[in-house]
């Protein structure tokens, strides 16, 4: 989403193009993983932001995330309850199971059975970062393409099977709430057949 510390290549470096008009281009008002696909909600202006922001924090944002799961969950559903800390200072970002860290909530639902792998339907309670990814990991069945908590090499592996599919906002109080949907990428087309989907509309 931002440009690291390295510096590079970073997706608001794109943003000027979607100014339709506005002296300045729009801003995140959340971000995803690097590896993570999917739907992703701007501002446009200063307010927007704020009242994203806000929305948010209040969880009044509906998000749906598409995995691959490596395994097959003993449930068709549940939800999982697992509290997570930073692994530690030297690790950036990297998140762990900790029974003193953060409440962390997920709903999550099979979508469809493969035979080695599950293709679930994950609804984030709670915005902790790489919260998906470490809860599917402590639950036995790591993301497909998970180089950091599940089974996948550091480098030259299959790209991380997280998708944001989904997303509800309810940005004015006199209209129905805006729902956007992602096409699942290429890069999940097979693992995703594997377990019965049959293409978008499915």
């Amino acid at each position: 989403m931002h440009r690291g510390p390295k510096g590079g290549e970073a997706l608001e470096d794109y943003f000027d193009v979607l100014r339709f008009g506005l002296p300045r281009p729009p801003a995140l008002a959340h971000r995803l993983d690097r590896d993570t696909t999917g739907c992703l909600v701007l501002g446009r202006h200063h307010k927007a932001l704020a009242l994203l922001g806000r929305l948010f924090k209040q969880g009044k944002i509906g998000k749906c995330y598409w995995a691959v799961v490596e395994g097959r969950p003993d449930a068709d559903g549940g939800r999982i309850d697992i509290p997570l800390a930073k692994r530690d200072d030297t690790q950036g970002w990297w998140m762990k199971a900790d029974s003193q860290g953060l409440l962390s909530s997920t709903i999550w639902k099979v979508m469809g059975r493969g035979s080695d792998v599950t293709w679930l339907a994950l609804e984030p309670l709670t915005g902790r970062t790489h919260q998906l990814r470490v809860h599917c990991a402590e639950m036995g069945w790591p993301i497909v393409g998970d180089n950091i908590y599940g089974n996948a090499p550091r480098t030259g592996g299959q790209p991380l099977h997280l998708h944001s599919h989904e997303v509800t906002v309810p940005i004015s109080k006199n209209k129905l709430p805006i729902e956007v949907i992602a096409p699942a990428p290429a890069s999940m087309h097979d693992k995703l057949v594997a377990c019965g989907w049959e293409g978008e509309g499915n």
